[in-house]
């Protein structure tokens, strides 16, 4: 089980936002690389990128930090604001190594559907999920749309990652909800990434212990529990792989 480290950008900082409101944000960080280096050096070799600039303007704001996060050697994964092929195709020739389509995926199965014809699986898709309804445009808006319906629909596309996201978990060190990951889990037919609620080392535990029931858990996403220091990265990253025993 990979574990993502997380950055959300804004305004060129490394912040957090709470269940996603621009008006609950903590700054963490002044540079996103400096962040993404130190996870990089406790032996992490994936990171997951949020440019929230533009995920709220509807397109990508922060290239430059995004480029040198790249330039460290990690595997990007980029989200926020990626609406258009141009913006894709710019995201990939940064260096990123995947890109997650949001608010499209929900609107256009023939958007999504160009661009897995042409990356394949370097495109993968964000279900941020509220109340098991999807949330769009920086979570600032709901689709009339359920997660298992939108699940569905990107399966036949051929997208093979989904990343599910609970906010109301999300930022709030709640624990995650196990019970709606292992929902999506059971659809089948993609790896998810599971986001939202991790606070203690226990919740990895507890989605590593899912990911031995569910083989298409690919990962967890962990922020907020990293900046606030509830967790360490090394440790989460020997749970991941499996070389620590899960009930220490």
């Amino acid at each position: 089980m990979t574990i993502y480290p997380a950055i959300d950008i804004k305004g060129g900082r490394c912040v957090r936002l709470l269940q996603g409101r621009a008006d609950q944000e903590t700054v963490y960080a002044a540079d996103p690389v400096a962040v993404a280096r130190q996870f990089r050096d406790a032996g992490s070799s994936w990171v997951h990128v949020v440019d929230l600039d533009g995920a709220f303007a509807g397109e990508p704001k922060n290239h430059a930090a995004v480029q040198g996060i790249v330039a460290l050697g990690m595997h990007v994964q980029l989200g926020g604001g990626l609406r258009t092929r141009a913006a894709v195709e710019r995201a990939v020739a940064l260096g990123v190594s995947r890109v997650v389509i949001g608010t499209r995926a929900a609107e256009s199965d023939e958007f999504v559907g160009d661009l897995v014809q042409s990356w394949g699986e370097k495109i993968a898709v964000g279900i941020d999920a509220r109340n098991g309804q999807v949330a769009v445009k920086g979570w600032v808006a709901t689709a009339d749309l359920t997660v298992d319906a939108l699940a569905r629909r990107m399966r036949a596309l051929g997208v093979r990652t989904l990343i599910h996201t609970d906010i109301g978990t999300d930022g709030m060190l709640t624990g995650p909800n196990l019970a709606a990951q292992e929902a999506l889990l059971g659809l089948g037919g993609f790896n998810v990434i599971a986001s939202g609620g991790v606070s203690r080392r226990e919740d990895v535990v507890a989605l590593a212990d899912l990911a031995q029931r569910r083989a298409n858990l690919d990962g967890v996403i962990v922020g907020k529990a990293l900046y606030e220091k509830k967790v360490d990265l090394g440790d989460l990253l020997r749970i991941g792989a499996g070389r620590t025993e899960s009930t220490r």
